[in-house]
């Protein structure tokens, strides 16, 4: 069968593009092609070569699900996934690395404006974990609203300021991609050889980091942040709302916001995030009518061209004004 879309085949490096999720300082992303027309789809719409790294993979039929005005009549190629059959983790995994907070650098440095027992509570609620794939580094656990175990961001932080470590290269891994190596970890046994899963042979589906909050008060205003770091921070600073994390400027997807059908959300987007999260307000709004999606503004409003330029979002300008 020939496949109307299909990964565009290397033809040098202008056909290989940044990875819209890890961002990797080489050309690691491959965009899906429309056979018939020799054009891309949109430009996050593709796979990310680094997978155990990163893992990314933004199917055309997923794309379409999220764009329904555009013709969905054509087959797909075989990387194509249906987000609707997906495989889960083992939720020892999450008991597993819950601890060890002395040596993880993230928790060292919300410290840094939270007193301990504040920083140990968020850890608690979010359930964020220790991984010792990179000393001090940090699991971001993606719990579904059923408290199904979908997969874990795992990131190395600066203890210091709080930025992500990007050098030598992107400190950002996958739990699924390492799924064998925390089992021997949670089985308190050390590996003894490179026993990482192929990212193929696991049928990724991701969630909103935070989403398993969701229960716990069902009729909260949910907040949408970006980053995890942000949703964290920011569930201090707002308490009044549910704060989950897209993970990404373009995690933010239908398949995603299924779950907050009924729900009021407000969507606070990095600064050079807010065109983008207002067009997906409004799609979103359409697409889920028992949702009100808004956009969030006042960074937009009030943000200098420092911030635009640094790209900064809401929980770092709080952390800017009361480190002065």
């Amino acid at each position: 069968m020939n496949h109307r879309y299909i990964l565009e085949p290397y033809n040098g490096r202008n056909s290989r593009f940044t990875c819209p999720s890890c961002h990797h300082n080489r050309r690691t992303f491959k965009r899906y092609i429309d056979t018939q027309t020799q054009t891309y789809l949109a430009d996050h719409v593709g796979r990310c070569d680094r997978t155990d790294g990163c893992g990314y993979h933004y199917p055309p039929r997923a794309w379409f699900a999220d764009n329904k005005n555009h013709n969905n009549s054509m087959p797909y190629s075989s990387q194509a996934v249906n987000d609707n059959i997906f495989d889960t983790l083992p939720s020892s995994y999450v008991d597993a690395t819950t601890k060890y907070y002395h040596r993880n650098n993230f928790i060292a440095f919300l410290t840094k404006f939270l007193d301990e027992a504040t920083a140990l509570r968020m850890a608690a609620l979010y359930k964020i974990g220790t991984s010792k794939h990179w000393p001090g580094a940090t699991i971001f656990w993606q719990l579904d609203i059923n408290d199904k175990l979908r997969t874990g961001k795992i990131m190395l932080y600066n203890p210091a300021d709080g930025h992500r470590v990007k050098q030598p290269y992107n400190h950002i891994a996958w739990a699924h991609s390492l799924s064998r190596k925390l089992k021997a970890e949670s089985q308190k046994s050390e590996p003894t050889q490179d026993l990482r899963l192929p990212t193929q042979d696991f049928r990724l589906s991701q969630c909103f980091f935070g989403e398993h909050l969701l229960n716990t008060h069902p009729f909260k205003t949910v907040a949408i942040a970006e980053s995890e770091k942000t949703a964290i921070i920011c569930s201090f600073i707002y308490p009044e709302y549910i704060w989950l994390a897209a993970g990404s400027l373009e995690g933010l997807s239908r398949n995603k916001c299924r779950v907050l059908k009924n729900r009021r959300v407000i969507l606070f987007p990095d600064v050079n995030g807010f065109d983008k999260w207002k067009l997906k307000a409004r799609e979103m709004n359409l697409r889920l009518p028992t949702a009100n999606f808004t956009v969030d503004t006042a960074l937009e409003r009030t943000a200098t061209p420092d911030e635009r330029t640094r790209g900064i979002d809401i929980a770092d300008r709080w952390i800017e004004q009361i480190m002065k």
